[in-house]
């Protein structure tokens, strides 16, 4: 990613206007979300790719975002779920399909 070196005043209200360099260097316009990540004594801003707009599943995927990048809660898969995974991996799912047995929501 090249480096990039802009300044933008804040404004009385607290906002900020991206410089377009730095708009079109992540990707987003009009409407599109960016996070802001404090790390020491620096702020990193970065484009969010939103997939979900629930805010319960936004949530999680923050905490597991900060886990993550923290190297906290990871553990390897087991290796038998793993080779399940790998195994089903190009497997063909018919999701119309009835499902056979109890299923528990």
């Amino acid at each position: 990613m090249p480096a990039i070196h802009e300044i933008a005043t804040l404004t009385s209200k607290g906002q900020v206007t991206l410089p377009k360099s730095v708009r079109q260097l992540l990707g987003v316009d009009t409407g599109g979300k960016i996070a802001f990540d404090v790390r020491g004594g620096e702020i990193v801003v970065s484009s969010v790719n939103t997939i979900h707009e629930d805010p319960a599943i936004g949530a999680f995927l923050g905490l597991l975002e900060a886990d993550i990048r923290g190297g906290r809660n990871l553990t390897t898969l087991p290796e038998d779920l793993a080779q399940t995974l790998l195994a089903n991996a190009n497997h063909s799912v018919n999701l119309d399909e009835d499902i056979d047995g109890e299923v528990a929501i």
